[in-house]
């Protein structure tokens, strides 16, 4: 009996509840005027909105979260889709802000955003009550001034968004060019668009208005660019030509050309230029001066091969040839190929070299860069080592993406890499921004002390104008007491170190980086071994991945007598063997810049021949 009343009492509740609930008024009015934002919503439900653009501004600031889930947002001009992208639009907080151009839009007619997100997961809210609804705005400006701590000083980096691989690197008319795969709105990898910078001397960059964004083939993959001088292509003497990805349901390769010194792009009209029915992107073409074609190569990522093709006017390609089965890494997937002459030092040699970056697959985890030496004909490369043999251009962690820029003066051979790697990329301590380049690298071939050939790797020449007042140290002697130095405070502690040593009766130096905090960076000369390695695991800021933290390693020259340079930015530690025998790029993010540079011999006893501090200023 008393459970009958307990629900009949509930059903009444109910009942009066319902009755109420059709009582109110039905809210048909979901459209919300901003005039003081410049802006009218109309909302459209819990996971749509649309932002009518009412007031002046060449900028909408877009909230972003970047934990809330991908939002796809439509832009409108006269009820027609001019443009699409997806943006993590904040739902429970601001972490910060993107701009979005309405520049070209706006010469069009009246502009409406059609933003449409999840409405589901924890960092989700209904349209109405999202954070990006409340703060989303009009600006004449967009503020661009560095709020990152662990922004380099002398790498390139983008002003704002996501960056990974190199693309389009052309010189030209005293300028060299770097575009590079970006994601403009926000710092996670999305909505892949050829951004691009300019410099003098592939240190200092002016980053320009980004050349080649989505289309209706699809998102814009890496590629490569070439000086058409010949105008072989017959879009204009010296016209600028570029070869990339469309990467839609499928990935096809097209090509855009430039008139204007690479300042805009126009879109071929016959597009795709080469089709596959297996997956594959990245082209790299350039020309070849004995066969007199263009070659071009590109990446078959899941059958880890690299492909050939030649072509007379840059957009009809035949193939010619394809080589990977079985050689070098065969792991993860094959990117971002490479070939090249170079020369071999002390001779007049010269070998071909194949650059094939791989993901994941390094031998230290993730993604790193590979290369094979050998012979190409314009048809077939072939390979001088063992299938199976790897050989790594880079020891370290971060660098991947490895290409070279097309018409460099002087028949130098230039390339530059993208400083990060795929397992903790999207979560390294940075959010304004997200990624590096390396300092870009001379290459050549060397015989090492087995007398087989490598690649050797140095800083390029540009970047020692950047040294300031050197200070040194001279030489001294050191055992298993640690031997200490001063590191320079200005610019966060950025310099050039270049350090010279013989290892004495000691089998093992250990030169150390470290800071007031305890931490700090190892680097350790094994002597007998004949290696160098970088210890990060105590370096600072760690946590944020579990792939992070490591030790890697490089094959070091033979003998006691070594000879080491660092290049060390405000997040980063690049090393080199003194006469670019091998190098080892790794990220760091300590709490409080190195300010002690320490050298010690774990038994036995060893001297310094050489201690030389640069303090590196910052770009003219």
């Amino acid at each position: 009996m008393k459970k009958t009343i307990v629900c009949g009492i509930f059903a009444l509740m109910t009942a009066a509840m319902a009755s109420t609930a059709l009582a109110q008024p039905v809210n048909y009015n979901s459209t919300v005027a901003m005039p003081e934002r410049g802006l009218t919503i109309h909302f459209l439900g819990a996971d749509n909105g649309m932002v009518r653009i009412t007031g002046d501004g060449k900028y909408v600031l877009l909230p972003v979260e970047e934990s809330a889930p991908d939002a796809y947002i439509r832009v409108d001009v006269n009820s027609k889709l001019e443009h699409e992208f997806n943006c993590r639009l904040a739902q429970t907080k601001v972490d910060y802000y993107v701009p979005f151009d309405l520049t070209p839009y706006r010469k069009l007619g009246k502009v409406l955003l059609d933003m449409r997100h999840p409405h589901e997961g924890r960092n989700s809210r209904p349209a109405r009550e999202a954070m990006w609804a409340k703060h989303i705005k009009l600006s004449n400006t967009f503020d661009t001034k560095n709020t990152e701590k662990f922004r380099p000083l002398l790498h390139f980096t983008p002003i704002y968004g996501w960056m990974n691989d190199p693309n389009g690197m052309v010189y030209k008319d005293g300028e060299y060019h770097l575009s590079f795969q970006y994601g403009p709105y926000g710092s996670t990898w999305n909505n892949m668009t050829w951004g691009h910078a300019v410099s003098r001397d592939m240190i200092t960059w002016e980053q320009l208005d980004h050349i080649i964004i989505p289309n209706g083939l699809g998102a814009i993959f890496s590629g490569s660019s070439v000086v058409d001088k010949n105008n072989t292509a017959g879009f204009g003497r010296d016209a600028i030509i570029a070869i990339f990805t469309s990467a839609g349901h499928k990935q096809i390769q097209s090509l855009a050309y430039s008139n204007d010194n690479g300042r805009t792009y126009k879109i071929y009209d016959g597009n795709p230029i080469i089709s596959s029915d297996k997956e594959c992107r990245d082209p790299n073409m350039f020309w070849n001066e004995k066969t007199g074609r263009w070659n071009l190569v590109l990446a078959s990522p899941l059958e880890h091969e690299d492909i050939f093709y030649s072509s007379t006017n840059l957009k009809d390609w035949t193939f010619e040839s394809s080589f990977g089965k079985g050689y070098g890494c065969q792991e993860g997937i094959w990117e971002c190929p490479d070939l090249m002459q170079l020369p071999v030092r002390g001779t007049n040699e010269k070998k071909w070299v194949l650059v094939c970056n791989i993901n994941p697959g390094f031998i230290y985890g993730g993604s790193g860069t590979q290369y094979f030496i050998g012979e190409f004909d314009g048809h077939k490369f072939t390979c001088d080592d063992a299938p199976g043999v790897t050989k790594w251009m880079d020891w370290g962690k971060d660098h991947y993406a490895t290409v070279s820029w097309a018409n460099a003066p002087q028949d130098r051979h230039l390339a530059i890499a993208w400083m990060s790697n795929w397992q903790y990329a999207d979560r390294v301590p940075t959010m304004q921004f997200r990624s590096a380049n390396s300092i870009p690298r001379e290459l050549d071939l060397f015989r090492d002390d087995d007398g087989k050939l490598q690649m050797g790797v140095n800083p390029v020449k540009e970047f020692d104008s950047y040294r300031g007042t050197a200070i040194k140290y001279g030489s001294f002697a050191f055992n298993n007491k640690a031997v200490s130095k001063a590191l320079p405070k200005e610019n966060d502690g950025v310099c050039d170190i270049v350090l010279d040593l013989n290892a004495g009766s000691a089998t093992q130096v250990d030169i150390t980086l470290s800071n007031s905090l305890g931490e700090k960076v190892v680097m350790t000369y094994d002597i007998e071994a004949r290696k160098f390695s970088m210890d990060r695991r105590k370096s600072g800021i760690t946590d944020f991945s579990a792939e992070f933290p490591g030790v890697t390693a490089a094959p070091a020259p033979k003998g006691k007598q070594q000879s080491l340079r660092l290049i060390i930015d405000r997040s980063s530690i690049e090393a080199f063997d003194g006469q670019g025998r091998f190098a080892m790029t790794n990220l760091v993010f300590p709490n409080e810049p190195y300010n002690t540079i320490t050298v010690a011999a774990s038994k036995g006893k060893g001297k310094v021949t050489n201690l030389t501090v640069y303090p590196l200023k910052p770009g003219h």
